[in-house]
């Protein structure tokens, strides 16, 4: 469709990895598009689904009381298929089948790509809508899910922090976050670890067994090292700093539980935000876009432009890396 068309009826999809949000998010697209006069459809299984001919049409009752809760009410799967020309063909094939003006996609870097390539290649009217707890989406300040998945990380290291302290032990917490650690170096600073490792920055594990050696001599019966994954297993980390300091080291991988659970309020007000303007994009005539939040303020990142994370994905700030380490000393 071009700018002037009428857009009648939109689809939405969850792709990759679930987060807390994505109900909302798809909550939020259902009612602002049936309000505006929409048709709205869902696709389940994301872009597999999309190629099956997964779909099914959501009234404001489909997505009643789903604000709440974890995960997608659309399901969510990774595809390799729609990665083939002829997978893609079989996708547009289907929007066209059942006459879809345009597309809604949430999750993360993979699912941008796929949008991309519709609304590029294809000429689909597509819009994203970023969703992943890794918030390493280039052009956005959040993505739907990070705020929940740090709380939920924040919430054990809380925990354990207390058992560290009772047993006077050193702990290593492994998190998830992929190639920058934003969950490892959130949850480090709100937490008060003493140390975070992640993929970003080169760590010295000489280093942090001195600090730990050294923090013994002056008191301290503690410590808690978070792990990004990526970088090592928690239980290697652990590992090596029990051999070279002769103190007991536990290790605790969060591992899923970081995914699930109920969103945040701020997740939930992001996904509801997100989800009505990327409706409104649609109705606009735009494609190709990112709907991003940026100082507060909703703008349209173009997905083949930088800066996206289709070129680069976002940078960890160092500076924010390195308060961790000088309010831990």
């Amino acid at each position: 469709m071009g700018i002037g068309d009428i857009m009648k009826r939109i689809a939405v999809l969850t792709s990759g990895g679930d987060c807390p949000g994505m109900n909302a998010c798809i909550r939020a697209v259902v009612r602002y598009g049936i309000v505006a006069g929409l048709e709205v459809f869902g696709i389940f299984r994301g872009y597999q689904g999309l190629i099956k001919g997964e779909l099914k049409q959501l009234r404001p009752t489909s997505v009643s009381n789903i604000i709440g809760r974890g995960g997608t009410v659309l399901k969510t799967a990774r595809s390799v298929e729609f990665m083939t020309e002829d997978g893609q063909r079989k996708a547009v094939k289907v929007l066209k089948k059942n006459k879809i003006d345009g597309l809604i996609t949430i999750g993360g870097n993979g699912t941008f790509k796929g949008t991309n390539v519709l609304a590029d290649r294809w000429k689909i009217a597509a819009i994203g809508i970023p969703a992943t707890i890794d918030n390493d989406i280039s052009g956005t300040d959040f993505s739907i899910g990070s705020d929940t998945a740090v709380n939920t990380a924040l919430d054990a290291i809380d925990k354990i922090r207390d058992t560290a302290t009772s047993l006077e032990r050193i702990f290593v917490v492994e998190v998830m976050g992929r190639s920058e650690g934003f969950i490892a170096v959130a949850v480090g600073l709100s937490g008060g670890a003493e140390d975070v490792l992640v993929p970003a920055i080169k760590y010295d594990i000489n280093k942090i067994c001195e600090d730990i050696t050294k923090g013994r001599r002056r008191g301290k019966v503690s410590w808690i090292i978070v792990v990004s994954e990526g970088v090592a297993t928690g239980a290697e980390i652990a590992d090596l700093i029990q051999k070279k300091t002769g103190y007991e080291t536990r290790a605790t991988t969060l591992g899923h539980i970081q995914r699930g659970g109920a969103p945040t309020a701020f997740d939930r007000i992001l996904a509801s935000r997100l989800g009505a303007e990327a409706v409104q994009a649609l109705i606009d005539g735009q494609r190709g876009k990112m709907v991003a939040i940026v100082s507060g303020q909703i703008k349209m990142i173009a997905l083949d432009a930088p800066p996206t994370q289709l070129k680069r994905q976002r940078k960890l700030d160092q500076k924010f890396y390195k308060l961790i380490r000088i309010l831990a000393t």
